[in-house]
C-alpha cells in the first residue's frame, strides 16, 4: 500500500525528505526499520544536521540559549525566485511533502510539528525566509504542488487531512501547527473543520476564504480569453497587486545604517529584483494559473460553509496593504466568525506578507503566546527565549530612541556593600528573584531586559497579571504591542506554581509584590510601595536557597506627567463604566487582601511626557535565603526577612532620588552635548557611587 501525497521530495535545491516521512512510507508497507532511518541513500543514527543522536539530545536537553542565532534575515526574495525556478520544473509527480535542509533539527525536546500550506504558486518554498528560525523550534514540513498538478480543492485536502490525521495517531498529545498562505488558509480551515478532534493551531496569512470579494474580480474573466503571447506579462502585472516590492527590497538591509548607505543599498536591492518578477510566468504558466484561480474559488466555497465547525485556535495574519484581497475586511468576519480567533494587523504590508520585511513569523508565534508543546502551554517549559534578531529589532531598533533618550543608569551592590555601576554585584547563577518597586504602566522593564541581556546573557522571567496574557480585549485589527514584547522577554502570570517551577530550575525570576495598584498608582504616589501583609514569596525562595536581591527604580517622575488617574476616571460616567467592565470578569489576584493593597482594578492612566530625564536602577546587597530553615516553619521569622527586603528597596530608591541630584548629565541636553562629542553608543557618565 502506498500514499502517492506523501511521496518525499527529491534533494534538489536544498530539499530533502525528513526522516519521519521515510518511516512513514515503512510503516505503509516501504521495507526500512524505524530504527535504522534512510535519507538520500544514508543508512546511519544520523539526523537531518549531521549531529549523532547523543549530541542532538544533550543539545536539546539544555534547550534553547538566550539570543541564539535563529538565522533570520540572511534570506532574501531572491533566494525565493532561485528555489521557486528549480522546483517548478515538473517531474510529473503528484503534490507532496519536503522538509527544507536550511530549517535542520529542531533545537528543543518534543517540538511540534509545522505544516506549511502554500499560496497560489503552489511551490511550498513561501516560509523561505523563515525556514531556519522556525526549524529551531518546530519540525517544517511544507506541501508542494506541481505546477501541472491538477488535483481538485478535495483530492488536495484529502493529502493534508490524511497526513494530519498520521501524525496524531503517532503523537496524540502533540498540537500540529498548519501554516496557510492564501489558498493555503483555504486548506487550513477546511482540514481543521473536519478534524476538530485532532489539536490544531492554525496560522492563517490573508487567506483566501474572501476571494469573492478581491479587486480583481471584473478581470479574471479576461484572462481566459487573453492570448498566449501575452501572458507573460499577467504574473509581472499581479506582482506589484500581490506584494509590495520596496518591503521585499528591505530584507536582509541592516537597520544601523546611515540614510545614504541605506538608500544606495535599497536602491542596488530593488534593482536586482525588480526583473525577477517577470519570472512569476515561469513559475506559474498561463494553464496554471487559470486553474489555480479555479482552485482559489472552490477553495473559498468550501472553507466559508463550514467556518462554523471549526474548533482550533486561530491567528490571522493581515495585511493592511493587501491590494489582491481585503485581508483587513476578512480578519474583521473571521474575528466574530471564528470560535477561538485572534489577529495581528500588519497595516503597511501587502499580500505577501511571509516575503517582506519587518515580519519574523517565529516572532509573531511566541509574541502571541502560541507556542506550546502539549495541550495547553506551559509559560515555564515552552517558553522560547529572545533570539539575536529579535534583540536586535527590540532594542537597536524599536526602542533605540527610548532608551537613547533616558540613558539608563544600571548599579549593583557587591557582597562587600560597595556599589558599583553594572551588574557585577548580580549572581551569574540563578535561582535569584529580584524584588523592587513597579513604575507607572511599567516603563522600567525594557531598560532592565536589555541590559540583563547585554551583560549577563540572561532572562529576567517577569510575573505580571494575568490578565497581561488574556486575548479577552483584543480586536480584529490587533497590531503587535507592548504585551508582546513582554512575553517574548519571559513575562508570565503571577500564580504561585509558575514561581516554583522558575526556582526549580534556577531562573531569574523578577517579582514586583505591589503589583498593578503600584504600576497603576495615583497622583503624588510615585515611589510608594503597596505591599500586601503575605511574605509567601520569602519562604518559597527560602525552600529552595534563592538569592533575593531587592532593587530600587527613580526616573519616572522625569519623564511622565499623570493627568487622569484611577481615581478622576471613576468621577467620569463613561470611562467608570468602562473600567467595571473590563474587571469584572476579570481574573483577580488579591481578593484576600483588604485595603489599597488589594485594589487591583486594571485601567489605562492618562499621562503625558515631560522632557526627558535618566532613569535610575540600584540592584542591593544580595540576600542569601539558603539555610534560613526557620523561615519555613515561624511566620515571624518570614515577615522580618519580609519587612527587610521592602526597607532595602525603600533605601535604595531614596539613595536614588539623593544621588541623581548630584548627577551632572541628568538632563537630556547634557547627555545630548556628550554624546555629540563622544559618539552616540559611548557610554554617558553619572555621579559617583
Amino acid at each position: 500500500m502506498s500514499i502517492p501525497a506523501l511521496r518525499s521530495f527529491p534533494a534538489v535545491y536544498g530539499v530533502k525528505p525528513t526522516a519521519r516521512l521515510v518511516r512513514h512510507h515503512s510503516r505503509l508497507g516501504g521495507g526500512l526499520r524505524a530504527s535504522s532511518v534512510a535519507v538520500n541513500g544514508e543508512v546511519g543514527l544520523r539526523n537531518r544536521s549531521g549531529k549523532k543522536e547523543d549530541a542532538v539530545k544533550e543539545e536539546k536537553d539544555r534547550g534553547l540559549e538566550p539570543l541564539y542565532d535563529d538565522g533570520f534575515g540572511g534570506v532574501t526574495v531572491k533566494d525565493y525566485f532561485a528555489a521557486a525556478r528549480a522546483l517548478c520544473k515538473d517531474d510529473g509527480g503528484p503534490p507532496r511533502w519536503f522538509s527544507p535542509v536550511e530549517c535542520g533539527q529542531p533545537a528543543v525536546e518534543d517540538a511540534p510539528l509545522l505544516l506549511f500550506l502554500p499560496g497560489t504558486d503552489g511551490v511550498g518554498m513561501g516560509l523561505i525566509l523563515h525556514h531556519k528560525s522556525l526549524g529551531k523550534a518546530f519540525e517544517v514540513r511544507c506541501l508542494h504542488i506541481p505546477v501541472n498538478d491538477r488535483t481538485p480543492f478535495d483530492g488536495l485536502l484529502q493529502i493534508v487531512e490524511k497526513s494530519i490525521q498520521y501524525e496524531h495517531d503517532l503523537s496524540p498529545n502533540r498540537p500540529i501547527y498548519l501554516v496557510g498562505d492564501s489558498f493555503g488558509g483555504c486548506l487550513a480551515l477546511a482540514a481543521a473543520a473536519r478534524n476538530p478532534h485532532i489539536d490544531l493551531v492554525l496560522l492563517l496569512v490573508n487567506p483566501a476564504t474572501s476571494f469573492a470579494k478581491t479587486p480583481l474580480q471584473p478581470i479574471l474573466p479576461l484572462l481566459e480569453a487573453m492570448p498566449s503571447d501575452l501572458h507573460v506579462t499577467v504574473p509581472y502585472l499581479l506582482s506589484f497587486v500581490m506584494a509590495d516590492p520596496l518591503k521585499m527590497a528591505m530584507v536582509s538591509i541592516e537597520n544601523n545604517l546611515s540614510p545614504p548607505e541605506t538608500l544606495q543599498k535599497l536602491s542596488e536591492s530593488l534593482t536586482s529584483l525588480l526583473p525577477l518578477l517577470s519570472q512569476l510566468a515561469d513559475i506559474i504558466p498561463r494553464d496554471a494559473l487559470l486553474w489555480k484561480l479555479k482552485l482559489l474559488k472552490s477553495g473559498a466555497a468550501y472553507a466559508n460553509s463550514r467556518l462554523h465547525a471549526v474548533q482550533a485556535e486561530v491567528l490571522f495574519l493581515a495585511s493592511g496593504k493587501d491590494n489582491l484581497l481585503p485581508s483587513g475586511e476578512e480578519a474583521d468576519r473571521l474575528f466574530k466568525a471564528l470560535k477561538n480567533c485572534r489577529v495581528r494587523y500588519f497595516k503597511e504590508n501587502g499580500h505577501t506578507l511571509l516575503l517582506e520585511d519587518g515580519v519574523n513569523l517565529l516572532s509573531v508565534i511566541k509574541g502571541a503566546n502560541m507556542y506550546r508543546r502539549g495541550r495547553q502551554r506551559d509559560f515555564v517549559t515552552d517558553y522560547l527565549p529572545p533570539t539575536l534578531s529579535e534583540f536586535k529589532k527590540t532594542f537597536d531598533e524599536d526602542h533605540k530612541l527610548f532608551h537613547l533618550a533616558l540613558s539608563p543608569v544600571m548599579m549593583s551592590t557587591l557582597t562587600n556593600g560597595k556599589i558599583v555601576r553594572g551588574l557585577a554585584g548580580v549572581p551569574d547563577q540563578g535561582p535569584v528573584l529580584f524584588v523592587g518597586y513597579h513604575a507607572l504602566m511599567g516603563i522600567e522593564l525594557s531598560p532592565l531586559y536589555e541590559e540583563f541581556l547585554r551583560e549577563k546573557n540572561t532572562i529576567v522571567r517577569g510575573m505580571a497579571h494575568p490578565m497581561l496574557f488574556g486575548s479577552k480585549y483584543e480586536t480584529s485589527r490587533q497590531e503587535s504591542s507592548r504585551l508582546d514584547t513582554v512575553s517574548m522577554y519571559g513575562g508570565l502570570p503571577v500564580i504561585p506554581i509558575n514561581m516554583y517551577r522558575l526556582f526549580e530550575r534556577n531562573q531569574y525570576v523578577l517579582l514586583y509584590p505591589g503589583g498593578a495598584r503600584e504600576a497603576l498608582h495615583r497622583k503624588g504616589e510615585e515611589y510608594k510601595l503597596f505591599w500586601p501583609d503575605q511574605p509567601e514569596f520569602v519562604r518559597m525562595a527560602a525552600r529552595f536557597g534563592v538569592t533575593v536581591i531587592p532593587f530600587g527604580f527613580v526616573g519616572e517622575d522625569d519623564i511622565l506627567e499623570l493627568v487622569l488617574d484611577y481615581n478622576d476616571q471613576k468621577n467620569i460616567p463613561y470611562l467608570r463604566e468602562w473600567i467595571e467592565s473590563i474587571n469584572k470578569d476579570g481574573q483577580r489576584v488579591r481578593d484576600s487582601v483588604k485595603g489599597e493593597e488589594g485594589n487591583q482594578d486594571m485601567h489605562i492612566p492618562a499621562i503625558v511626557p515631560k522632557v526627558p530625564g535618566r532613569f535610575y536602577y540600584l540592584f542591593g546587597k544580595p540576600i542569601k535565603m539558603e539555610g534560613m530553615n526557620n523561615v519555613l516553619t515561624d511566620r515571624e521569622s518570614a515577615n522580618e526577612v519580609y519587612l527587610h527586603i521592602k526597607s532595602e528597596v525603600e533605601n535604595a530608591m531614596a539613595y536614588l532620588k539623593r544621588k541623581r541630584e548630584e548627577d551632572p548629565y541628568r538632563s537630556i541636553a547634557q547627555r545630548a552635548v556628550y554624546q555629540a562629542t563622544q559618539g552616540v553608543s559611548a557610554q554617558v557618565p553619572t555621579f559617583e557611587p
